[in-house]
């Protein structure tokens, strides 16, 4: 009798992914930077209710008083005037000209960039060239050269530091704007009727407003000490005004008299500029969705190795060219852990294809790129089991070590070959950069290896194709040349991440063709990821299909395609269509993939599975021998001939 009740949901605390706050504050720099400029921001806004002596009145009696005098903590300047008070109402003026400076360039730089990047043509040339000109000049002469013909005035070094900040602007958004309007979903736009203002201002701003507000984060300050540098030559605020570069340029005649006059709007300098500095280092970690992944470190190169060491050190398999055993990998995101890959055992022989089967976001991927150690860090991170290749345990030898073995002994091929290859470098110079990499060779006796490469893997003139970049090459050409990069060491494992699915059909034959002749006559082990069953029958020898980050039932293909045990595998198979029977019947496996950041108890499939019971939705389903080499995780597995249903 089977149990059609549903199971309670498990509770799922909702942690998500960290807020930009929480990133920003995770950055120690970053946050020490903008407490700095919040208490230097709020003082200066507060300037007008603080109980300051006047900035302006001068006292010649008081003058040059030092430090920590009576009624002057920061003593006096050579006209008697409170430093203190000066100091403050300077950093007012120096923040309110610099911000004023910075969003002035930034709001015409990013125009003058949108408009010449999408229009193209005539538009970008004209534009494109007025900013050569005025970036011809050094920045500097140039405002003092714009200042002069203006006049002396805090206003008029305003429009000269944001004038001449207005090409570095211009220039990074028109390359962005170069690219995206000729993207997909511009075209998308235009097909809809919208007006190139439109698209401009709705579609393609969007895309590069944080670029933009990075930008303006990382260039405030040195709009702050521009200003700051035409007011200590006379160019910026005029007598009596205070402003922290003219209070500098005061006391520069007196620097070994009474240094105190210079050092302290020096000093202030120093830390409003290099707390705008780590802020705005902070924003842009912040907005870069590379970075967002709960911790504020780029990608290291190579996988966080985070396991307890077990009590009985792991042996591996006898005659095993790879052997997972017991594998488990995890993305820490904010306060979530995602366990990707779940404690997974595989064993490949010398020359054995073995297709691993699942969903899209099973675990497939994130376990190939573990075994080498490609998984990025953060967030992810090994935390248990063991990859042995040959006698070696890739998670215990060393990252140098890691390294010599990359593209020698373990090969990759992705399904994307016009994102694998680099699109600057020709076919030729990246094989035989592939080749020099792990072998000792001459630069001709790389390019004769080469050839043979692009020979072996039947890509018709190999000398000339040697001269040609990638997107010069078709879908099946490309990852053609991948495969003969992932063979230009003999590598002992082959992983396949769907290297077939980007490609029409006739060409994918071609490639699996292709690869079934190579592993055979090179006797290489294949570790062939995919999705379907139909490419599964055609190549591998083994299958081992997962779902939620684990091994749910693995065999020779021939068995579990005539008669699989686990009701997943058998609603895999039901969804790949047989050439001459148009009366199969198609079926959707019901709901959805269960999250990895809060699986449930028991069977992972048993919110879907027609067979659940309730002993499926509790403990941990072990694998049990369902013999001639097969195993599967159930408790009810499906007998020879018998539906899912």
């Amino acid at each position: 009798m089977m149990d059609t009740t549903l199971a309670t949901p498990k509770p799922r605390v909702r942690r998500g992914r960290p807020g930009s706050a929480a990133l920003l504050l995770a950055n120690t720099l970053a946050t020490g930077g903008l407490v700095v400029l919040v208490l230097i921001a709020l003082i200066a806004l507060a300037a007008p209710v603080l109980p300051l002596a006047d900035p302006d009145v001068t006292a010649p009696v008081d003058r040059l008083m030092p430090v920590f005098s009576a009624g002057h903590p920061l003593g006096t300047d050579h006209l008697g005037r409170d430093i203190l008070s000066r100091l403050i109402w300077g950093t007012r003026v120096s923040l309110a000209v610099g911000l004023s400076a910075t969003f002035i360039a930034a709001f015409f730089g990013s125009l003058l960039g949108l408009v010449a990047g999408y229009a193209g043509g005539r538009t970008d040339s004209l534009v494109m060239r007025g900013i050569d000109m005025v970036m011809a000049f050094p920045y500097i002469l140039l405002a003092l050269a714009i200042v002069a013909v203006l006049g002396p005035g805090l206003i008029n070094a305003l429009y000269a530091i944001a004038l001449v900040n207005i090409p570095f602007f211009a220039r990074n958004i028109r390359g962005l704007t170069l690219g995206l309007s000729r993207r997909e979903f511009v075209d998308a736009a235009r097909l809809s009727g919208k007006t190139p203002a439109q698209i401009l201002f709705l579609e393609i701003l969007p895309n590069v407003l944080p670029v933009i507000v990075i930008t303006m984060s990382t260039t405030v300050g040195w709009m702050i000490l521009e200003t700051a540098g035409l007011s200590f030559l006379g160019l910026g605020a005029q007598p009596p005004q205070a402003d922290l570069g003219s209070m500098l340029g005061e006391g520069r005649k007196i620097l070994f008299t009474s240094p105190h006059v210079s050092v302290i709007p020096g000093l202030m300098i120093f830390a409003l500029v290099m707390s705008i500095n780590l802020f705005g280092d902070g924003i842009r970690d912040v907005l870069d969705p590379r970075l967002r992944s709960g911790a504020l470190t780029r990608p290291v190169a190579r996988t966080a190795i985070m396991r307890d060491v077990p009590a009985e050190a792991p042996v591996p398999t006898a005659g095993a060219v790879l052997d997972l055993q017991g594998l488990r990998t995890e993305f820490h995101v904010g306060g979530s852990v995602y366990k990707a890959v779940g404690g997974i055992d595989l064993v490949l022989m010398k020359g054995e294809c073995l297709g691993l089967v699942g969903e899209s976001g099973s675990g497939k991927s994130v376990t190939a790129m573990s075994i080498m150690g490609l998984v990025p860090t953060p967030p992810g991170r090994i935390v248990g089991g063991a990859a042995f290749l040959g006698e070696e345990d890739m998670f215990a030898v060393s990252n140098e070590r890691i390294r010599q073995l990359r593209g020698a002994a373990v090969a990759y091929v992705f399904q994307d070959p016009l994102s694998t290859l680099h699109p600057l470098f020709t076919v030729g110079d990246q094989l035989t950069e592939a080749i020099r990499a792990h072998q000792r060779m001459t630069g001709s006796q790389a390019k004769k290896r080469a050839i043979d490469l692009l020979d072996l893997v039947r890509i018709p003139n190999p000398v000339e194709r040697l001269n040609v970049f990638p997107h010069e090459l078709s879908g099946g050409m490309r990852q053609r040349v991948c495969i003969a990069m992932a063979l230009a060491n003999d590598a002992k494992v082959l992983i396949a991440d769907e290297p077939t699915t980007a490609l029409d059909v006739t060409v994918q034959s071609q490639i699996l063709a292709l690869m079934n002749r190579l592993r055979r006559e090179r006797d290489t082990a294949i570790l062939f990821i995919t999705h379907d069953f139909g490419v599964v029958s055609a190549i591998c020898d083994r299958v081992a299909v997962m779902y939620a980050g684990r091994i749910v039932e693995t065999g020779p293909t021939e068995a579990i395609l005539s008669a699989p045990a686990h009701p997943y595998t058998a609603k895999l198979i039901q969804c790949v269509p047989v050439l001459g029977e148009p009366e199969r019947r198609f079926d959707a496996i019901a709901g959805r993939p269960p999250l990895v950041d809060a699986l449930p108890d028991g069977c992972a499939f048993a919110p879907r599975c027609p067979r659940a019971r309730a002993d499926c939705r509790s403990g941990d389903i072990a694998m049990s021998d369902a013999g001639e080499g097969r195993a599967v995780r159930c408790l009810y597995p499906l007998a020879a001939g018998e539906a899912d249903v």
